[in-house]
């Protein structure tokens, strides 16, 4: 009895891919394409639906004059005119400039600072955990907090009062104190989300590059300013883009905390001037003009942070 015979050319070499191999993968990528664009798709809707479609309204109705009911009537840039030659404008432009100078430089120092104090502590969570619940919590809700916190009678004033012996401040009464009341509660909401960046900027710098500076001599203050500053500067320019774009958006902060965006308009903002134009006079096509002219005063603000950011910002690949 012999052995059947088995040919080497009916059965693949051990380690060879077999002939149908390509074609398998190529139909598992397909597939697995599919599935992606089947994945992606909500977000793709959601984008066109909400920011895509708005957006092309929004620079259709610029150069249009419609208040919601009547036929929308063509007017070129007479939207653009009114809106540069309105003192409310000038008012809310200057308004949103203050709040983004006082807020950025303030809030990012204030992280910075807090950053490096929580990095020596082993238990840091719980005070992260305290910093970042004014992120998670409403805008809405917090300047309702505030909004008790900074009345005539409220603990902030009375405290104040009672320290210093002085009057007790009328924060939202008074047109020079409402904007720092603005500015105030800004920072402290943002406060947390900016601690938890910089921080996580610091981990992230080399030991090696810390040791290094240490056996040259370095010192703790030669060490942060030298060193660990310089280094910290990529996430310190990425928070002030945010920051500085969060800025130029301020409403909901401003709607709940003072009526009317008051005193004497003393708050308006940007934003909120674009609302009230809106849903407050039914001037649609003024209210869309006054946002695109926000939308180029964020894109030249950008631009010129982009454009310094040579000299101040250092990464420490091109260090090494």
């Amino acid at each position: 009895m012999t052995a059947p015979s088995v040919s080497v050319t009916d059965s693949p070499a051990v380690g060879m891919p077999s002939p149908g191999a390509p074609r398998a993968e190529a139909a598992w990528r397909r597939r697995d394409r599919r599935w992606g664009y089947v994945f992606v798709a909500p977000q793709m809707i959601g984008m066109a639906l909400f920011v895509l479609v708005p957006f092309i309204a929004a620079v259709v109705l610029a150069f249009a004059q419609w208040d919601g009911l009547t036929p929308l009537t063509w007017i070129g840039f007479d939207n653009f005119r009114t809106e540069l030659t309105d003192p409310l404008f000038g008012r809310a432009l200057i308004n949103t400039m203050l709040i983004a100078l006082i807020t950025v430089p303030i809030g990012l120092g204030l992280a910075v600072v807090i950053a490096v104090a929580l990095e020596r502590l082993k238990t840091r969570t719980l005070y992260l955990a305290l910093f970042f619940a004014p992120v998670i919590t409403s805008s809405i809700a917090v300047a309702m907090i505030w909004q008790q916190l900074f009345r005539k009678d409220g603990v902030l004033s009375h405290a104040i009062a009672t320290i210093f012996h002085v009057p007790a401040p009328d924060w939202l009464g008074d047109p020079h104190l409402a904007l720092l009341a603005v500015c105030i509660v800004t920072i402290w909401s943002s406060l947390g989300l900016n601690v938890v960046i910089f921080l996580a900027g610091l981990q992230n710098i080399s030991p090696s590059v810390i040791e290094a500076a240490r056996i040259d001599g370095a010192g703790a203050i030669a060490l942060f300013f030298r060193v660990r500053l310089p280094l910290l500067s990529p996430v310190l320019f990425f928070s002030s883009i945010i920051a500085f774009i969060s800025s130029l958006q301020t409403f909901d902060i401003v709607f709940v905390l003072v009526a009317n965006a008051g005193p004497d308009n003393a708050t308006r903002t940007i934003v909120y001037h674009i609302y009230d134009l809106g849903f407050g006079k039914t001037q649609f096509g003024v209210a869309s003009a006054a946002s695109i002219l926000l939308l180029i005063l964020t894109l030249v603000i950008t631009a010129i942070q982009f454009g310094f950011q040579k000299r101040f910002v250092h990464y420490e690949d091109a260090a090494a």
